[in-house]
């Protein structure tokens, strides 16, 4: 199993820095970096590897990161370094302070909506009641993290907090249920391809598969750990796992297989780090297994390296009493029955050790239960005391109140009032301005009825009396046999000229007609007046083209519309008469809040300078300005010409 420190480092920074190999000038690194907050986060990491290496390094870094957060008011640092003070103290065995920080982390984080900061300290608080062995407690915060993971989290943080619950089980001896979280933490770590995670979960099912007997399951969990592990280089983990498939292998009587794993467990690669308490559990183990194959001389030999790491690491002696046991069976099996009682008596001594400490740690437990209840009888004390102060304050509190309340209550009074006057003045506003607006309405109803009389007698008189025109110009041509040339030319440039003029009339009185005019509709009579110039030389090519950026719906006035169109007829007009062109394209587009129209042609176009502004033009440059738009001709000699209009 791992160690529960380790596992602050697996839930805290997945990926910190490798700062054991100079923390000291990473150090300096972040004293010298400019930007403070970058600079705080760097302290907080900095400050949580020197947890594993330099204790009195790590609370000076502490201390300088959350005074720089609090000067610079940089929460988010000073949260996360408050959670790092947290685990400092519970690894330096400060446990109520550590509760405390802990704590401390988890209101900053909750009132500032930090949640991955607030996932963390629930988790953390998790591993400082697993280490108190309050599982009950641990249980609770670690099932908290999994819920605030699956709002805001990642499937990855889900499996690590799935792994916790499991480990937690796995202290209970709950092995059933230990194993339905670690398979399911492998489930998401096999899916994510996280391998060294993936080991971890597979050497955790091992050792519970293992504890509730089923030892084939066990062995198999572990040897598929180990080919993760060998191909993830994963080396803690790999050794780690052969120790415990070694001890699967003991259990099933496979005494030499059990043998060849232990020792594959200690042969370890030179520079690595190795576990030396794990190391002294492995020799112990190896003098067992030798004792039962009756080797006891070869038992011995493992035994004595496992006494030379007690000797080098005089403070861990405690867990070696296993080891004198096996000793002492050695030494019997051999007959040296005066060095076996003196391992026996080691072990004996050990043991009761072990026990009193046990012991020691109740009485001192009894005697902290005992402070905390004199100190919580004197807070009672004091808080009656401050509870007296408190009424007489309350009543001078309550007079404060009852005016404050008058004048509240006053206040509301007139800002009634006040609100009254204003909305009765909002109402008379209001009736003016619908007064305003029927006024507005019957006079353009007026204007509408005068625009449609006008339009009727326009279409009723002028136009039949063009029409007539036109009808008498035809009977003249066929009735009388017209041999003049020059008679004839005149009368067909009357007809032509008068029925241009019933279309432009049909045109105007479209116009009239209409208070607005649709998009559509003036594009329709574009494309109207486009298909009889056509006729007129069907040496053109004509295109009109609309951008999908153009609004179909968008309505002009009858003005604008008339406006408009009166200037692409006179740019086309133009350009058939002068341009001697071969193509001729209208183009319109949406430019922000104007309509650009374009008429190109190919023709000879003209330099512009030197040609002067005939009738056309300047009817166009009028028109143009009086619906507020711009009017632009751009043209140069044999590069065609444009008329820009933007309205």
């Amino acid at each position: 199993m791992k160690s529960k420190h380790s596992l602050y480092f697996l839930i805290i920074f997945f990926a910190t820095f490798s700062y054991s190999q100079n923390l000291d000038s990473l150090l300096t690194v972040a004293r010298a970096t400019k930007n403070d907050s970058t600079k705080i986060r760097m302290l907080n990491k900095i400050a949580f590897s020197y947890i594993f290496n330099d204790t009195d390094k790590a609370i000076q870094v502490l201390t300088e990161g959350k005074e720089l957060a609090k000067e610079t008011e940089f929460n988010f640092g000073l949260t996360e370094l408050t959670n790092t003070h947290g685990i400092y103290m519970d690894i330096t065995g400060q446990s109520d302070s550590a509760n405390y920080y802990f704590s401390k982390a988890l209101k900053l984080s909750r009132n500032h909506d930090f949640k991955s900061i607030e996932v963390m300290c629930v988790n953390n608080l998790g591993m400082f009641h697993w280490n108190r062995s309050e599982f009950d407690e641990a249980l609770r915060y670690f099932f908290d993290a999994l819920k605030m993971n699956d709002v805001d989290g990642s499937e990855k943080g889900r499996s690590i907090y799935l792994n916790n619950i499991g480990l937690i089980y796995q202290e209970m001896n709950l092995n059933d249920k230990a194993l339905e979280y670690h398979n399911e933490a492998l489930e998401i770590r096999s899916k994510l391809n996280l391998e060294k995670d993936q080991v971890a979960s597979l050497n955790n099912i091992g050792i519970n598969l293992k504890d509730l007997g089923r030892i084939d399951e066990a062995i198999a969990a572990y040897k598929k750990g180990l080919v993760i592990a060998e191909r993830s280089k994963n080396l803690i983990d790999y050794y780690r796992v052969l120790d415990n498939l070694a001890n699967a292998y003991n259990i099933n009587d496979e005494h030499n297989l059990a043998i060849e794993h232990y020792l594959k467990a200690l042969d370890k690669p030179e520079g690595y780090e190795a576990d030396q308490k794990g190391e002294v559990s492995t020799f112990s183990n190896l003098t067992s297994l030798y004792n039962e194959i009756n080797q006891p001389r070869t038992a011995l030999n493992y035994a004595n390296k496992g006494f030379d790491i007690i000797k080098k690491l005089p403070h861990i002696e405690a867990i070696s009493a296993d080891l004198n046991l096996h000793t002492a069976e050695s030494y019997y099996m051999l007959r040296e029955f005066k060095k076996a009682r003196t391992y026996t008596r080691k072990f004996i001594t050990l043991k009761d050790s072990i026990f009193s400490e046990r012991n020691a740690q109740a009485v001192a437990d009894l005697e902290v239960k005992y402070d905390t209840e004199k100190k919580e009888k004197k807070i009672l004390i004091q808080r009656a005391d401050l509870a007296e102060k408190e009424l007489t304050i309350q009543k001078k509190n309550y007079q404060v109140y009852g005016l404050l309340g008058l004048a509240f209550i006053l206040g509301l009074i007139g800002y009634l009032f006040f609100n009254q006057q204003k909305l009765k003045n909002r109402q008379l506003q209001k009736e003016n301005e619908l007064k305003d607006a029927l006024i507005k309405i019957e006079t353009q109803n007026r204007l509408q009825e005068q625009r449609l009389r006008i339009s009727r007698d326009l279409h009723d008189n002028i136009g039949a009396q063009l029409t007539f025109i036109i009808s008498s110009i035809d009977n003249l041509k066929y009735g009388f046999d017209i041999k003049n040339e020059n008679l004839t030319s005149k009368l067909n440039k009357i007809s032509e000229f008068t029925s241009e003029t019933i279309y432009e009339l049909r045109d105007t009185i479209w116009a009239m007609n209409k208070n607005e005019v649709t998009f559509e509709d003036l594009q329709t009579r574009i494309s109207n007046y486009i298909d009889k110039a056509h006729l007129y030389d069907d040496n053109i090519t004509f295109s009109f083209v609309v951008h999908d950026s153009v609004n179909q719906q968008k309505t002009l006035t009858s003005v604008e519309g008339m406006n408009i169109h009166r200037i692409i007829q006179e740019a086309i007009h133009n350009s058939l008469k002068h341009a001697s062109a071969t193509e001729i394209r209208v183009v319109i587009e949406q430019l922000k809040e104007q309509l650009k129209i374009t008429i190109s042609d190919n023709g000879k176009g003209f330099e512009m300078h030197i040609v002067k502004n005939g009738s056309g033009i300047t009817n166009m440059n009028k028109r143009a300005k009086n619906i507020g738009g711009e009017l632009a001709i751009v043209s140069d000699t044999n590069k065609g010409s444009q008329v820009i209009l933007k309205v």
